[in-house]
């Protein structure tokens, strides 16, 4: 994230895409909606209708998976009516000529074609985006979660970089992180090409730095992402797994095949603070303390690290991650250092990580939370990136090309399966569905639909339907609503239950960079169970 969630309160205009903020990023949507009452403009691109739209100038409601058009064609206007910032582009850019050739044939008319949103629309943001200082683009998984989510990612940098919006406070361009600490995980090294601080395991001056803190030889190459450790599992390639904190079998797609892969494993290690549907694969089960009953630090979506403080003792044998992981390692053979307290082991990562070196556990206690880069001890924090000019020196534009999502829909599966998350739930749901509270508010799964498509299958809301796609089937009822436009059905990913997984339709079909999976996007049909 490029800028501050404090800035977002002061922001003159919001383009959202990709995002259900108010119900995946609460406290963030308040910040937006405190923008709105003073006056911003807020647009919305998002192939479904949610609680933003309500209060948007305009909602593009375009077709799943064509973001990429959608985007260039917010390029092309920018380009072509001379509304980019000339001086940025010629002074903090590369590559901008490539992609003023791209997206040429990306005009509005011919985006309306395959976006469904009208040209004008796409015309009337472009202009009000490329001429507003403070304007900042959010975006979450709508965007990631395609098999073309990097593709979709440089678009809008490309957006975000020729308007000169980069370095700009209340600005930018801004991932919203769908988990608390999934930033603070990955700057820790939890990543696949990472080494802690946001390092490069390819680069051999970061090895050297960690081999002789470590005492180690470590690998040159990348590990396996998430995508690819499914693929090895189902194909046999991966004996054993360890899984922390992670309940696969309900968030992965297409869990039937992963569940079959499971069954092959010689070994399953889960840590975990509650038993979860990935726990019944498991040998071995390690119990985790929950993060009211651990210390340590958690970094937030805006690269701000803060202190988490033990509140409560965790029950029975469940202890800290990090006590796990050290007896472990001893137990392998390595001989892991006899950290007093987390933070030895921050300071440890910290040595070797340049933007993180002036962040200490001492410091947040004293000072409260500080945002990376922080080079030093006495250096305040950024609250805002590449301000004074990119921080690699230029922005690389890339020219990215329109590529379809991978299972479109066709006549035996004539629908489009998106899912997202609901208010009351939170990710996998092992948490909030044992409580009374959210479960009063879904306790069921369901898939929403559009009252055309309702009309053409004669399904009833409330109805119990049958959602089948090439990998599973799920009998759900239905939830008749306008939010969703034809030919769209909605669907939420937490666990509700073990047979209304919605996972077990999705395709596993992933993004050739990231190895995201392409949750926003396969062909599903509905049929009537009484009917069959």
């Amino acid at each position: 994230m490029t800028n501050s969630v404090p800035e977002f309160r002061d922001c003159d205009l919001l383009f959202v895409i990709g995002s259900n903020t108010t119900e995946a990023h609460p406290v963030i949507a308040m910040e937006m909606k405190r923008a709105l009452h003073r006056g911003a403009r807020l647009f919305v691109a998002d192939p479904r209708a949610i609680w933003l739209t309500q209060m948007a100038e305009q909602h593009l409601q375009h077709r799943p998976g064509s973001d990429v058009w959608l985007i260039n064609a917010l390029v092309h206007t920018v380009i072509a009516e001379q509304l980019y910032d000339r001086d940025y582009v010629a002074n903090y850019t590369e590559n901008f000529e490539e992609l003023a050739n791209l997206v040429k044939d990306y005009a509005p008319e011919q985006a309306e074609a395959i976006t469904g949103v009208p040209a004008e629309q796409i015309r009337q943001l472009a202009r009000a985006y490329a001429t507003t200082k403070k304007a900042a683009i959010f975006y979450t998984l709508g965007i990631t979660e395609h098999t073309h989510g990097t593709d979709n990612v440089f678009a809008l940098a490309n957006l975000v970089a020729i308007t000169g919006h980069l370095g700009v406070r209340s600005a930018g361009l801004n991932p919203l992180r769908g988990q608390n600490n999934v930033q603070g995980a990955g700057d820790m090294g939890a990543h696949p090409d990472n080494l802690p601080g946001v390092q490069k395991v390819a680069d051999a001056a970061v090895r050297a730095r960690f081999e002789t803190e470590w005492g180690v030889a470590l690998p040159t190459e990348r590990g396996l992402n998430l995508n690819e450790i499914m693929h090895g599992i189902e194909a046999g390639d991966i004996r054993g797994l360890f899984v922390m904190g992670e309940d696969i079998l309900v968030s992965e797609p297409n869990v039937a095949r992963l569940e079959h892969g499971l069954n092959q494993l010689e070994f399953v290690v889960l840590q975990e603070i509650f038993p979860s549907e990935t726990a019944r694969f498991a040998h071995v089960v390690l119990p985790a303390a929950c993060f009211a009953e651990k210390d340590g630090t958690f970094t937030n979506t805006d690269r701000r690290v803060q202190r988490v403080r033990r509140a409560v003792a965790p029950p029975g044998q469940a202890r800290p991650d990090w006590q796990i992981l050290v007896d472990l390692a001893r137990a392998c053979g390595y001989p892991m250092p006899d950290y007093a307290a987390p933070a030895a082991i921050w300071a440890e990562m910290t040595r070797q990580s340049p933007k993180l070196a002036g962040i200490s556990h001492e410091r947040l206690d004293r000072d409260g939370g500080l945002q990376w880069p922080c080079p030093t001890p006495d250096h305040p924090g950024t609250p805002t990136l590449h301000v004074g000019g990119p921080m690699r020196g230029k922005v690389l534009l890339h020219a990215v090309k329109y590529r379809p999502s991978a299972e479109p829909p066709t006549p035996e599966y004539p629908l489009v399966l998106s899912t997202g998350r609901v208010l009351y739930h939170y990710n996998a749901g092992n948490q909030t569905r044992r409580d009374r509270g959210p479960n009063l508010k879904f306790s069921t799964n369901f898939v929403e639909i559009s009252r055309r498509d309702a009309r053409d299958l004669g399904v009833a809301d409330g109805e119990l339907v049958r959602v089948t796609s090439r990998r599973g089937q799920v009998e759900v009822p239905t939830l008749i609503s306008s939010r969703v436009r034809p030919g769209l059905v909605w669907m939420p990913m937490h666990n509700f239950a073990t047979a209304t997984r919605t996972n077990l339709l999705t395709l596993d079909e992933g993004d050739p960079i990231t190895g995201t999976a392409e949750y926003k996007v396969c062909a599903v049909r509905i049929e009537r169970i009484a009917a069959t």
